[in-house]
């Protein structure tokens, strides 16, 4: 069915009151090739788009959606739906969808030039610097222990748990998996010393220092989860195996047996990506292994995405970029380094990602209580949901890269 042939009330027929905006995107959205969408109109009207299945559903409250989406883009759908403009009854799905036809929705994708300039300047605004890095990292982690605890597994893992085949696992279970899949790679051993750079709440220190009998020096940009991961080391009695600390990874220096850096890579930003490869090769032994865990792009749509800005970097991770599979392999060899094996698990990223939101929610009366409101848990459930979708519909990846000295 196409919007021609829709179930819309004489007032919001084509032609009527539509504006060009919303015309616009219904042309668009005609071509659509994967899944089916329903459209529901602030005056009641419905609007169907597509052809099969996935049937996902927006509700648009407000028209103004249209123009936002026009000439924003996916920052304007997004900035739309933080604004109470529209919502959908299963917002992954109705991301998935569009994702999937990324292609036939490109000018709604990406918005036009001049709003695309003045987004891609924001973003240029929150580089990496060590000041920039602080600052950036505090912008997203600093929200409160109490924040994260309530929703993330006991483990305190904010990153891709590893699920394989299992459809039992928990995913606390799912994220010790992920973590003993690391060792294993760089196999770890009694008294190697191992590098985390981005140590979080101290989840693969602690497993890597109990199970693997290794000493881990581990350091972040982010004071709370310094404070909280110290006193989980303290507890679990392996405080004198690990020493964490508040700092740049740029200014280490030492040898190390190994390096682990799980999901922070994404933090660096493209400047300062021969940096961060440098750093690796010099602070890796000679016949040392670093593996490093880090969201992807796909390599097609890399280009693209490199001359502009996202909603997830201009509103979560500032200072963020994603590299392609290819142009990191590219970019570590720069730097001497070789990737001896690449594993990919976006789909039970997909998974991590579903719960996690699923756990927001429950917990959402307790979370407000703290002080948070509605346009924050907007914020939140658009970015579970739109990184759900990502992965899901494989415009993003998970990878674990292992990498020695060329």
């Amino acid at each position: 069915m196409n919007a021609l042939d829709s179930t819309l009330p004489p007032a919001e027929l084509p032609g009527a009151r539509h504006t060009r905006a919303t015309l616009a995107i219904f042309r668009l959205l005609e071509k659509m090739s994967h899944g089916s969408l329903e459209i529901r109109l602030p005056a009641g009207g419905v609007t169907c788009f597509g052809n099969g299945a996935p049937l996902a559903v927006l509700e648009v409250r407000d028209s103004a959606f249209f123009d936002a989406v026009l000439a924003r883009g996916d920052i304007g759908f997004a900035e739309s739906y933080l604004d109470g403009d529209w919502d959908s009854p299963d917002l992954a799905r109705l991301l998935t969808v569009l994702a999937d036809n990324r292609d036939a929705l490109a000018r709604a994708v990406y918005g036009n030039a001049f709003h695309l300039v003045a987004a891609r300047i924001r973003h240029l605004l929150n580089a990496n610097t060590r000041s920039g890095s602080r600052r950036n990292i505090m912008a997203h982690y600093d929200l409160g222990n109490d924040f994260y605890r309530r929703w993330l597994d006991p483990t305190m893992s904010y990153s891709a748990a590893l699920y394989s085949s299992d459809g039992e696992r928990s995913m606390a279970s799912a994220q010790l998996a992920k973590y003993r899949r690391i060792l294993r790679s760089i196999g770890a051993r009694p008294g190697d010393r191992i590098l985390e750079i981005g140590c979080g709440w101290g989840g693969f220190a602690e497993t890597a220092a109990r199970e693997a009998g290794a000493e881990v020096h581990g350091v972040t940009l982010s004071p709370s989860q310094l404070a909280w991961a110290e006193e989980r080391l303290r507890v679990a009695g392996l405080d004198g195996q690990v020493q964490l600390e508040l700092r740049d990874y740029r200014d280490l220096s030492g040898e190390y047996d190994h390096i682990v850096s799980i999901e922070m890579f994404e933090a660096v930003g493209e400047r300062w990506w021969s940096t961060y490869f440098g750093q690796l090769s010099r602070l890796l032994k000679p016949e040392g292994r670093a593996l490093i865990q880090t969201i992807t792009i796909r390599d097609d749509l890399f280009a693209r995405y490199r001359r502009g800005t996202d909603f997830i970097q201009q509103y979560v991770f500032p200072g963020g970029m994603l590299p392609s599979p290819a142009v990191f392999a590219r970019s570590a060899q720069r730097s001497g380094l070789a990737v001896r094996d690449a594993f990919a698990f976006g789909p039970d990223y997909a998974r991590t990602l579903a719960g996690w939101l699923a756990a927001f929610d429950t917990v959402w009366p307790e979370i407000s209580r703290q002080g948070f409101d509605e346009s924050f848990r907007r914020l939140w459930r658009f970015y579970l949901a739109y990184c759900e979708a990502g992965f899901r519909s494989g415009c993003t990846d998970v990878y674990q890269f292992e990498l020695m000295h060329d």
